[in-house]
């Protein structure tokens, strides 16, 4: 199974922070913000690893991260994503990388306590469809947010003014070979964006989504408050 991240946006509401590199980059207690799903990911014995990048620091990923010796890899692979067109765009990317193999994609900004590797394993036996990972927030209304039936998903709706479940959809998501047959169908949003809440909903459709709720504390890193939510959280596990 390969694994994707993706890392490329403009990060535009942490700005000023972000007018001068990658919100992937900015640091995060000890270490730049991009360590940590890579991190998530080799953990969950995925060594064959594509981030997908854009803007206008594209290069410096390549110089903080090299070959990603440091994490124990052979190499790292990288591609770009001009403009912003969506993280499902962003995903679309993968195609050629993913060489009709699983995949496990996990959105650059997103810092998780636990290892989320037995949820890799379980993916893994799954004859085919799709995997997602939720966790209770308390501001669903952020977020992809499911509505839930028993050990079903109804339907995923993107950044609800009235959420009907307290989950949010995090940015971990596993897909058999087929999601880039999905990502060709859609159109972009009322954003101008092909969103991956559509990629969900459409295997939701087939029948062919499963989840589950992640262990541990799990934060993403859009916003300031977020940011430093994160900071806090990694620090504090340090200091456990």
């Amino acid at each position: 199974m390969k694994g994707v991240i993706l890392a490329g946006g403009l990060g535009k509401r942490l700005e000023p922070l972000t007018r001068i590199t990658n919100k992937h980059l900015l640091p995060v207690y000890g270490k730049p913000m991009i360590y940590y799903p890579i991190q998530t990911l080799v953990d969950a014995g995925i060594k064959d690893i594509l981030i997908v990048t854009g803007g206008n620091h594209a290069g410096e990923f390549l110089r903080l991260l090299g070959n990603g010796s440091e994490f124990g890899l052979k190499a790292i692979n990288y591609t770009y994503q001009k403009g912003e067109g969506g993280i499902a765009e962003a995903l679309k990317l993968a195609e050629h990388f993913s060489d009709n193999d699983k995949i496990v994609v996990i959105l650059g900004d997103n810092l998780i306590e636990k290892s989320i590797k037995h949820y890799v394993q379980d993916f893994s036996k799954q004859p085919k469809g799709a995997k997602i990972l939720l966790k209770k927030v308390d501001d669903p209304e952020r977020f992809g947010v499911p509505e839930l039936k028993g050990n079903k998903i109804i339907e995923i709706e993107e950044k609800p003014k009235r959420p009907k479940s307290k989950y949010a959809v995090t940015g971990i998501y596993m897909y058999d070979s087929k999601v880039f047959n999905v990502i060709k169908t859609l159109k972009p949003s009322g954003r101008g964006e092909l969103e991956i809440t559509d990629v969900n909903n459409e295997y939701i459709k087939r029948g062919e989504m499963t989840f589950s709720v992640l262990d541990g504390w799990w934060s993403d890193c859009g916003t300031h408050e977020s940011l430093l939510r994160a900071n806090n959280l990694v620090a504090g596990k340090k200091e456990l």
